[in-house]
């Protein structure tokens, strides 16, 4: 099991853009929270995107104020159904948003996140166009963000966390993170019903593939496709013990031992 924490990817520029959609979900998810668990729930069925709903084969249940369906297409990316829901989208954010902010610029980079966003919810309203279970998250915009991460860096490394017998720190270049990605996504969405309660993996490959198509469009000018690493692949970063001097472990004679860096 591993768990990205960040990128190699030098920061080029301030990404506002990218610091607001994870202030906008965090501070959406607080209000959520708020309401308790039956307003929590109320609030997700106002303003979700449901699949029925859009497409006219349902209709509102009870006193429940719904907005315009077309709308639920940009508040339901802000809404998340968890802590960890919120916290794994947050981090996937946080790790890919900046670089392709820099690379399309704010302005580009707001329109592309938002119809990369309706572009998965429109696949997974497709997919089921007589589900009347609502979606939320930014699960489908951050896909079309790590789509365009793919065609941009896919050969910068991404440092992960990697769990089996102990913990270590292991540059593990973008294809191979991302391409990982998006394989287990296209076998999650063959084993489920997309009109069924779970995660919208549909979602989640439309975004995907509308990033990665998109961001040719987005791009400025100048920035290359396929862009190289800016660190040695596989590199495991070592934290060498650090002992106080005067413990009751003695100080180093010098010469180096089979275990020191």
């Amino acid at each position: 099991m591993f768990l990205p924490i960040r990128d190699d990817n030098p920061h080029t520029i301030t990404p506002i853009v990218n610091y607001t959609m994870l202030a906008v979900c965090i501070v959406v998810f607080v209000w959520q929270f708020s309401l308790g668990a039956e307003g929590g729930q109320r609030a997700v069925l106002a303003y979700g995107f449901t699949p029925s709903h859009f497409f006219g084969q349902g209709s509102p249940l009870g006193d429940i104020p719904y907005i315009p369906a077309t709308l639920t297409i940009v508040t339901s990316m802000f809404m998340h159904g968890g802590w960890m829901h919120l916290g794994g989208n947050m981090l996937y954010l946080w790790i890919f948003g900046d670089n392709i902010e820099a690379s399309l610029g704010h302005v580009r980079y707001l329109i592309f996140y938002l119809l990369c966003g309706a572009a998965a919810a429109l696949a997974q309203g497709f997919a089921a166009p007589g589900s009347d279970i609502p979606m939320v998250g930014a699960s489908g915009a951050i896909s079309g963000v790590l789509g365009a991460y793919l065609v941009l860096h896919p050969r910068s490394n991404i440092k992960v966390f990697v769990f089996m017998i102990i913990i270590t720190v292991i540059n593990v270049p973008a294809f191979i993170v991302l391409g990982f990605w998006i394989v287990g996504q296209l076998i999650s969405s063959a084993a489920v019903d997309a009109g069924q309660p779970g995660v919208a993996f549909i979602a989640h490959i439309g975004g995907f593939v509308a990033g990665a198509i998109l961001v040719f469009f987005f791009k400025k000018k100048s920035v290359p496709v396929f862009d190289t690493a800016h660190s040695q692949p596989f590199a495991v970063e070592r934290r060498p013990l650090r002992v106080r001097q005067g413990g009751s472990v003695p100080p180093s004679s010098g010469r180096r031992g089979p275990w020191d860096n």
